[in-house]
């Protein structure tokens, strides 16, 4: 695949996946077992706020699991139970590590769990919350709650990197294999269909959002003639946008883009926000810092006011 838009990173994924194997890696043993090796480099407990959340909560729990301790000054409850949590966390070797967050200095993160009190504990496994408790337990019923969450997630976790810098191999979603096998198969149709259905049940899946808005923009400049670049009136908005794709994906993304703000300013009205929407829709297909969009962008201001 050629053309404005670079899906070689996809291909890679889709290269790498079919050499990893077919089974998940099984989380490392706890420090101290045999064949344990190093102890894991992660802290077993880290205070994580809005800023931290995604990489110490949602990506670590693709490795290990992950309990959050939602706590607040305020709550003598919270003195009871974080403490215990802490020394759970240290004596579980590496078997699982605690997130304690603040949620008077991290509303975001308390009202995206929808706690009604604290402290709220949750246990979170490959990025989603899979079971939870409120109030002060006592450290056995803790230590056969997490067990038991263990006993059916442990297995999908791929263990946490070792202290030595080694670090393990990222767990394949098999959504993302099946779509990117797809695309590698040269099923443009097919991988479109599974990335959005991906990033329509996963909003957050920044990956499979790209790699759908991707395949979408190849497959729709690829269905124009590319003599329409020739052939398009100024006035034809329909024609200007294939004809602005055509360039694009032939490598000439600053006549694209002049060619849709030459239309921004021969328009108005609907017809005028159509094009900027198109526009800024093509925008996202690039990185941000790329001197032709960072350009563009500023041409564009200058179009609309």
């Amino acid at each position: 695949m050629t053309g404005a838009v670079d899906l070689s990173v996809l291909k890679e994924r889709a290269d790498a996946a079919r050499n990893r194997p077919a089974t998940p890696q099984a989380p490392r043993p706890p420090a101290g077992n045999d064949g344990a090796g190093t102890v894991a480099a992660v802290p077993a407990v880290v205070e994580v706020t809005e800023a931290t959340f995604e990489a110490e909560v949602i990506a670590r729990s693709d490795q290990v699991l992950v309990l959050v301790d939602l706590w607040a000054t305020w709550c003598e409850p919270c003195k009871q139970l974080s403490p215990l949590l802490e020394r759970l966390a240290e004596e579980a070797s590496g078997q699982w590590i605690l997130a304690t967050i603040d949620i008077d200095a991290n509303p975001r993160i308390a009202q995206a769990f929808g706690v009604q009190s604290v402290p709220t504990v949750v246990a979170i496994a490959q990025g989603q919350p899979v079971a939870a408790f409120q109030g002060v337990q006592p450290a056995a019923q803790i230590t056969a709650w997490v067990d038991e969450i263990l006993a059916k997630v442990g297995d999908r976790l791929t263990g946490l990197p070792a202290a030595d810098g080694a670090e393990a191999p990222d767990p394949v979603d098999p959504r993302m294999a099946e779509a990117e096998s797809k695309l590698d198969e040269g099923d443009f149709d097919g991988a479109l269909a599974a990335y959005q259905a991906l990033a329509q049940a996963e909003p957050g899946n920044v990956e499979a959002a790209s790699a759908a808005r991707n395949i979408e923009f190849v497959i729709r400049a690829q269905a124009a003639d590319p003599s329409v670049v020739d052939t398009a009136a100024p006035d034809d908005i329909e024609g200007q946008f294939a004809a602005a794709d055509v360039l694009l994906l032939n490598q000439r993304p600053d006549d694209a883009f002049d060619r849709l703000i030459a239309l921004v300013r021969a328009t108005s009205g609907d017809d005028r926000s159509a094009v900027r929407t198109r526009l800024l829709s093509l925008f996202e297909l690039f990185d941000p810092s790329e001197p032709f969009v960072v350009s563009a962008r500023r041409k564009l201001a200058s179009a609309l006011y």
